[in-house]
């Protein structure tokens, strides 16, 4: 039997998001991820708003040369992903947005409708 995780062990992401509440307030709300999994992790998401990530981006002083992008969802989704360490911990920064599809061209699914 494995002895459950204190909440103590989250202490890193969690000084991070209140820091944030105070310091960046105006910015865009992200989705909120801590976990037991990685708990020196706080995982901020923005679904469909690059922008927002981009604000959170240079708030956080990440340079866009570190920023990984990608595709997934066969090519339908942009993934930008970047990390800094914060407060003693990590912030990961995952933006998420459709990628138009050309006009003209329209998918399996769309096309089998």
């Amino acid at each position: 039997m494995n002895t459950p995780m204190p909440l103590s062990a989250m202490a890193a992401p969690l000084m991070a998001l209140r820091i944030f509440e105070d310091r960046y307030r105006h910015l865009p709300a992200p989705c909120v991820s801590v976990s037991t999994v990685y708990p020196n992790v706080l995982e901020l998401s923005f679904h469909d708003d690059l922008d927002g990530f981009e604000e959170w981006r240079v708030a956080l002083g990440i340079r866009s040369r570190n920023v990984s992008h990608g595709v997934q969802n066969s090519g339908r989704t942009r993934v930008l992903k970047a990390e800094t360490s914060y407060s003693g911990g990590v912030v990961k920064l995952i933006g998420y947005a459709e990628i138009p599809v050309p006009d003209g061209e329209r998918s399996r699914a769309e096309a089998a409708s």
